[in-house]
């Protein structure tokens, strides 16, 4: 990874090779790739990027499925589904805060709810949680909403 220095980070790379390197499409995980400006058009980008992340992110081997890091934050007790719930819930923020009307804001909050209050109960939850996949649906939401 190449800095030219003037986006204030410091300079890394492993040297290695990525995490996956099948040549499918896979997420990306660099933080280059977020969108940190404030304008619709970033803030789109920056929460279907945390969609994947929570819901997608990483391969289930020997499958086509995919599972994100909502079901694997649920694997720790108590505080695993409420942080998850809190990042999901930035998706919801975000929405209001572009324009989605109460109705579609009160669905949304609704999926979050169901994944944090079904994803708490133990092993069922971790189950529910890589296949009820709120935050995709709720970006999906957004973008239907705002005609993306």
């Amino acid at each position: 990874m190449e800095n030219d220095g003037d986006d204030g980070r410091d300079d890394w790379d492993d040297g290695g090779a990525d995490w996956n390197d099948e040549g499918s499409e896979q997420f990306e995980w660099s933080l280059e790739d977020v969108p940190l400006s404030g304008d619709a058009e970033a803030t789109l980008e920056r929460i279907e990027w945390l969609g994947e992340l929570l819901d997608e992110a990483v391969p289930v081997p020997g499958t086509d499925y995919r599972v994100g890091l909502d079901p694997i934050l649920g694997i720790l007790p108590v505080g695993g589904d409420a942080v998850a719930a809190l990042i999901s819930l930035y998706i919801v923020g975000e929405a209001a805060r572009m324009g989605v009307s109460k109705s579609k804001l009160a669905l949304m909050i609704s999926l979050v709810a169901v994944d944090a209050v079904v994803g708490s109960i133990p092993v069922l939850g971790t189950v529910f949680d890589a296949v009820w996949k709120a935050n995709k649906w709720n970006v999906g939401l957004l973008k239907r909403e705002l005609g993306v």
